[in-house]
């Protein structure tokens, strides 16, 4: 069963994180969201604190998201999804049962297969045995010397590093699982049927994960889509942008 943590009253949401990461990225917007949903950061199969698997990929994915929506008893829900959660929430979303999915929101990402751009991270993590190292400090240290130059992708990584029970450090993402699946993590999910529900793509205007030559795909898949671009973010404009990235999100989820 994957991990998860809830917390508000009302009408149902989930949200759905993205690579290396795990829903306590999400804790601020879940705490903002709390006064209207009775929301739900999941984390998703070998990533924070849910189970390790033998695959990975976007239908088990799914499959481990609905039977934790299954298991709580949920029957609607509204659904988040940043970067490969917003993959594993198209996923859902596109298997052509929909009828517990009420209102989809797509944080900057695709239908479509993606170019390997992860590599120097998987380098950098690949290069650091954490058995030399007694804090998060020194942790830091060494990924800015195998090239993670970008503070806010060190301290990104830096959330999902723990002491296990053995008192040393480990990182919580199943990293080896996440080199040999990468492929997967890359490609499109799978679309057996369109989703004709209310759907919002959020794209930080910095970046260059969703393009014109999306737009084609995106209204195939998700006819009555509707964008918004938040000026000045990038990938993660939740966390870059989060009044603008509120504004947005209000605006659409229902009252």
């Amino acid at each position: 069963m994957l991990h998860s943590h809830s917390l508000g009253k009302g009408p149902n949401l989930i949200i759905l994180h993205g690579l290396f990461g795990s829903g306590d990225n999400w804790r601020s917007v879940a705490k903002a969201l709390s006064d209207r949903f009775q929301v739900h950061c999941l984390d998703l199969p070998n990533h924070g604190q849910s189970p390790w698997t033998e695959q990975l990929n976007y239908p088990s994915f799914a499959d481990a998201v609905r039977d934790w929506i299954d298991a709580n008893g949920i029957k609607h829900t509204h659904l988040i999804g940043h970067s490969m959660g917003g993959k594993t929430a198209m996923q859902l979303a596109l298997s052509g049962d929909t009828d517990w999915l009420q209102k989809l929101v797509i944080v900057d990402i695709a239908p479509r297969d993606y170019p390997p751009h992860h590599q120097d991270i998987f380098a950098a993590l690949d290069a650091i045995d954490l058995s030399q190292f007694s804090d998060r400090r020194g942790v830091e240290s060494a990924l800015m010397e195998h090239g993670v130059r970008d503070l806010g992708i060190r301290q990104f990584l830096l959330k999902s590093l723990y002491r296990n029970d053995e008192n040393q450090l480990a990182w919580r993402f199943n990293l080896e699982l996440l080199k040999s699946s990468y492929d997967g993590i890359a490609k499109a999910p799978d679309f057996t049927a369109p989703f004709t529900g209310p759907t919002l793509f959020i794209k930080g205007m910095n970046s260059h994960y969703i393009s014109r030559d999306d737009q084609p795909a995106i209204e195939e898949r998700f006819p009555h889509a509707q964008a918004k671009l938040i000026e000045g973010a990038g990938h993660w404009p939740h966390a870059e942008k989060p009044r603008a990235f509120m504004r947005i999100l209000e605006g659409f989820l229902p009252e």
